[in-house]
């Protein structure tokens, strides 16, 4: 059984799927980082989204496919778990789960054969932490997805997750799938379709008697590095965004043809680890600079949630998977950095890891003064990295950012609030529609000065609108402000002389002296 690794070759992220063999001569990287207090339990999890389909309405003869043709997710779930009896997974383990990620029956022939050839490799043997359906800890736990790179398997980081897991996290994972085959597509579909997968599985997770729905996470490598951007956008359960050295930095043009998903918005906090540094010459030799410069940067454009850059020095792309490290070959290449520099690289992403879901999933103050010391302060050998944290400053050019701010500073400033925000991001517009129907939600709820405040707003956006001053008139009514109800529901009667309500309104209100 082989694996897919995802491989960028330069700054642009030059995507390739590849088939890489374990070396036959065995493997140097070790996981070098600190298991956590808790033991780790691992499960197998096989799961349809009956929402869309999979399969084609006929198989590679032309014949009907008479299976299932929904989207298969087999889900890979690490969790604390209780210390007892049972053997540890090993690789190989992990590796024949690929028989079975899109065919639930069981594995072919051709897998099985491949399987007893793999398992001759000695890295097959290697032994991880996890232990098959252990018993989960008792208690509620953050909760990480993780999204695998380009094509790739679930495990892929194996050695990433059940580090979180022992350190208190709930962590699931499901394979790189593109919208309709085995093989991700590098396009708007593919990214879409992982992000689907992603909100999946955080819905999956609400499942779990461990986890804590409250605190969510998503980590990405490469490719799974754009798809946890895409879920993040659309799916506000999503807290904060890791990136091992993702494609949301290197395609930008995707990000902008995706239409929904804007960096600028985003006010969760984000993990963005990078390999070396490349040079200009590298960008343009590799022919998708435009690809690269055909929209904003996302990084630059992340100032309304804190950023924190994690520049790996010396690692290449492919250090980022400790399955692909464990590859012959897979480090070295740079200057004089080697193997064994990728090891402890590694090491390091996962303890930096740790610290920014502890600071921000788990509020914890001394995991947030360790993401602001220098590398140096936190015992990161020289030459290793170099970090940057950037906090989040301004009001995020959206409603959600809109509506954080209001709660900020009320509602009485609504109309100041919504000039700030327009003054720095000129294109920012609140929806009439959407507000009014908000304002009518706040009125139904008894909340009339704030309806009254976004109502004024709305009337001071829109001021040719006959249905503004309708409803403004309406909140008025209800807080028994008569002449104010009157005013308003004449001048929705001068902007739409057709306005049956406001006649109505006007009559009972001007009609009945005692009516409010």
């Amino acid at each position: 059984m082989y694996i897919k690794m995802c491989a960028v070759f330069s700054v642009v992220a030059v995507l390739s799927a590849s088939t890489l063999l374990f070396a036959q001569s065995g493997s140097a990287f070790q996981f070098t980082g600190k298991a956590g207090p808790n033991a780790v339990g691992l499960k197998v999890v096989d799961q349809y989204d009956f929402s869309r389909t999979y399969r084609a309405m006929t198989d590679d003869l032309g014949k009907p496919y008479n299976g299932e043709r929904a989207r298969p997710l087999q889900i890979v779930v690490w969790y604390p778990a209780d210390t007892g009896p049972g053997t540890p997974m090993k690789v190989m383990d992990y590796s024949d789960l690929n028989a079975t990620e899109t065919n639930f029956d069981g594995p072919t022939a051709a897998d099985k054969a491949e399987e007893a050839k793999e398992a001759k490799d000695p890295v097959m043997a290697e032994p991880m932490w996890a232990i098959r359906d252990a018993p989960m800890k008792a208690g509620h736990f953050p909760v990480v997805v993780y999204a695998p790179s380009l094509s790739d398997v679930s495990w892929e980081n194996a050695d990433l997750c059940e580090y979180l897991a022992s350190h208190g996290y709930v962590v699931l994972a499901s394979p790189s799938l593109g919208a309709s085959a085995r093989e991700m597509t590098i396009d708007v579909a593919g990214a879409n379709a992982q992000a689907t997968d992603i909100s999946f599985l955080i819905g999956y997770a609400r499942t779990l008697p461990d986890a804590d729905m409250s605190a969510v996470a998503v980590a990405g490598y490469s490719w799974g590095g754009i798809a946890n951007l895409f879920a993040a956008a659309r799916d506000n359960r999503i807290k904060a965004l890791v990136s091992l050295d993702g494609s949301m930095r290197y395609f930008p043009a995707l990000v902008k043809q995706a239409g929904d998903v804007h960096p600028d918005q985003m006010t969760i906090p984000l993990l963005f680890f990078t390999s070396r540094q490349q040079t200009l010459e590298d960008l343009e030799s590799t022919g998708n600079n435009k690809m690269a410069f055909a929209a904003p940067n996302v990084l630059n454009e992340w100032t309304h949630g804190d950023l924190i850059t994690v520049n790996m020095l010396g690692l290449t792309h492919g250090e980022f998977s400790s399955m692909d490290q464990r590859n012959e070959g897979a480090g070295g290449g740079f200057a004089d950095y080697g193997n064994e520099d990728g090891i402890a690289g590694f090491a390091w992403i996962a303890r930096y890891t740790l610290q920014f879901l502890d600071a921000y999933l788990k509020q914890d103050p001394v995991a947030m003064a360790y993401l602001k010391k220098t590398p140096a302060e936190n015992g990161v050998p020289k030459h290793m990295m170099d970090t940057s944290f950037r906090a989040a400053k301004g009001v995020a050019p959206s409603m959600d950012g809109f509506r954080a701010e209001l709660d900020r500073q009320g509602f009485d400033h609504a109309e100041e609030i919504y000039a700030a925000i327009k003054e720095e991001n000129k294109e920012f517009t609140l929806d009439e529609d959407a507000v009014n129907a908000w304002a009518y939600e706040l009125m139904q709820e008894g909340h009339l000065r704030e309806a009254t405040a976004l109502l004024k707003l709305n009337v001071q956006n829109y001021p040719d609108s006959g249905n503004v001053y309708d409803s403004l008139g309406e909140a008025y009514m209800k807080s028994g402000q008569k002449q104010l109800a009157i005013d308003n529901y004449r001048k929705s009667l001068e902007k739409d002389p057709d306005n049956d309500n406001a006649k109505q309104k006007l009559k009972e209100l001007e009609g009945n002296p005692a009516a409010k």
